[in-house]
């Protein structure tokens, strides 16, 4: 059955988004996925690979059919106005493309390890669906947050689906900030209120969608009968929020951060396939790119700034959230 997809990108997340699509590819038999490209360099790389199955979109595009998100550009910082336009690039492909009567965003950081039907048989009639965190106990917390995750989220083409996902847009488009305040944080939060506030939403609960690190610590991970499972059900996708190539044999998984360590069926099974993939894909360095030097910048304060990038990696490494790659292989 033919699935579709949406996701968007600027060219410091090209090579992620190219993983997110090779994954695709591998395990969802029909798909088709439009690609909102953020800036003219991403845009210009993926028109020249001219993927199959993938549709591409210009920011300008999107812009000129969609004034109203236009308008609030100024007000907001690069990545708030890349939240800002989550909710209006599915509303975008449902309303220029008729045949798609089931709509579904994806973060570009995902990375599937299973074909996703198990969430579309959950999702069954639903007219939205919605995956929850799972925050582990160690970061409960961060619950401020979000309840779900924008990571992967489904709309139908139905007067519910299509509430629900006009309400989002408007919301953004009135607020949409990197920050807590109140019941609101970026374009995330606003999803807390699905469930109460429309029909039809449905929670899908599986334990192997939406696999990250605020939540890997609650579940076993393990491999069996050349699958990896989660407890007991088997990984669909990882989501690989804030992961970073940190220099040409090093990537940073920042796992620590969330109070996880990944153990050897995570690091080999999970983090390897997915940096195996970045590799042959040519990973830029450190994502989303290194900070300019300054100019006037002496001598001292180069050392310093080398410095602690040396101790930032040697840290990493003591903490385990460092991976030594050689030759496309995590050691």
């Amino acid at each position: 059955m033919m699935r579709y997809f949406c996701t968007y990108f600027d060219h410091r997340f090209l090579p992620r988004a190219l993983a997110l699509i090779e994954s695709l590819r591998s395990w969802c038999p029909e798909f088709r996925l439009w690609a909102l490209c953020l800036d003219e360099a991403g845009y210009d790389a993926m028109h020249r690979l001219s993927l199959p199955n993938v549709e591409l979109i210009s920011l300008a595009e999107l812009e000129r059919r969609d004034l109203e998100l236009l308008t609030v550009k100024e007000s907001r910082s690069r990545v708030e106005y890349y939240f800002t336009c989550t909710p209006s690039l599915p509303l975008h492909v449902l309303r220029h493309s008729p045949e798609v009567e089931l709509i579904t965003y994806l973060d570009a950081d995902l990375f599937f390890f299973a074909d996703p039907e198990p969430l579309f048989a959950q999702l069954g009639d639903g007219s939205v669906g919605i995956i929850p965190h799972r925050f582990s106990r160690r970061v409960a917390d961060r619950a401020r947050f979000g309840t779900y995750n924008v990571g992967w989220i489904s709309f139908r083409r139905d007067e519910d689906g299509m509430a629900c996902l006009r309400w989002w847009r408007d919301r953004c488009l009135e607020w949409c900030y990197a920050r807590v305040e109140g019941d609101r944080y970026a374009d995330q939060k606003y999803l807390d209120q699905w469930p109460s506030r429309f029909r039809n939403v449905r929670v899908l609960e599986h334990k192997g969608a939406n696999l990250g690190p605020w939540n890997l610590a609650s579940y076993r991970v393990t491999e069996r009968d050349g699958r990896v499972w989660v407890d007991d059900e088997p990984l669909l996708f990882f989501h690989f929020s804030s992961f970073q190539r940190v220099a040409p044999w090093l990537y940073n998984t920042n796992l620590s951060s969330w109070h996880v360590r990944p153990y050897t069926t995570v690091r080999r099974r999970v983090v390897g396939p997915y940096i195996s993939v970045l590799e042959r894909l040519r990973y830029p360095a450190a994502a989303p790119g290194p900070a300019e030097r300054r100019a006037d910048e002496g001598l001292a304060a180069r050392l310093q700034r080398k410095l602690r990038a040396i101790g930032r990696i040697v840290g990493g490494l003591l903490a385990q959230d460092h991976l030594v790659v050689l030759r496309g292989r995590v050691l």
